[in-house]
């Protein structure tokens, strides 16, 4: 395992405890659609990283890595809707920050196994 794949996997799941937490944090604020959304894309990031992982070819493996790349894209779309309407008093720059650093991660990784 390189590296990159050691790091996203890593990141991904992190992200995974913090969107779950967040989740919890949201349904006690009875911000329950928004949080079922967020949760089911957030944690599926890490999920579909985790099943690239056991890819039985390249073309696989960048389809598990595309995967992950769009439910992160979904989950930052929730993120910024969270943010930006204010309807929890919860913080989510770090979660904004972090996804955003996943998505470039995932990008590089599906461009780089295209490529080779």
């Amino acid at each position: 395992m390189t590296k990159t794949e050691n790091i996203i996997l890593t990141r991904t799941f992190n992200f995974a405890k913090d969107i779950t937490k967040l989740y919890i944090e949201l349904k006690k604020d009875k911000i329950y659609e928004l949080a079922s959304q967020l949760f089911k894309s957030g944690t599926s990031i890490g999920a579909n990283v985790e099943e690239a992982q056991a890819a039985q070819s390249k073309k696989d493996f960048i389809s598990k890595m595309s995967i992950a790349a769009k439910e992160a894209r979904e989950t930052k779309y929730w993120l910024r809707l969270l943010n930006e309407t204010n309807i929890s008093g919860i913080d989510v720059q770090m979660l904004l920050k972090e996804i955003d650093e996943i998505i470039n991660i995932i990008s590089k990784i599906v461009k780089t196994s295209g490529a080779n």
